[in-house]
């Protein structure tokens, strides 16, 4: 929702943003990784499944760093892998509080 009724995005801008952080050449190896593994034949186009990096988008597109999951599975550890995966930022101060008390 735009913050005000006159406002007009700068779409020059917000792709010079992009372009600057790196997200164009990201999205461009997770586009390869989604065709590698349909001209494998393990993904269909509107299957309702994502490309998975397991070791992240800047490890590669090997086959062995590359793995098949449902939208919602995949979307849930927010981008985030190893032992800091998952979502919830509160999930892990609770997790971190309780290894605080065992280790008391």
């Amino acid at each position: 929702m735009p913050s005000s009724p006159n406002y007009k995005r700068d779409l020059k801008q917000e792709y010079a943003t992009q372009v600057k952080r790196g997200e164009t050449k990201k999205r461009a190896k997770r586009n390869a990784a989604r065709r590698k593994l349909m001209k494998a034949g393990v993904v269909k186009k509107g299957d309702g499944k994502d490309v998975n990096h397991k070791r992240g988008v800047g490890a590669g597109n090997s086959r062995s760093n590359l793995s098949v999951q449902s939208k919602s599975k995949n979307r849930s550890h927010g981008g985030k892998v190893g032992n800091k995966a998952g979502k919830a930022a509160g999930a892990r101060k609770a997790n971190a509080s309780k290894r605080r008390k065992r280790a008391k």
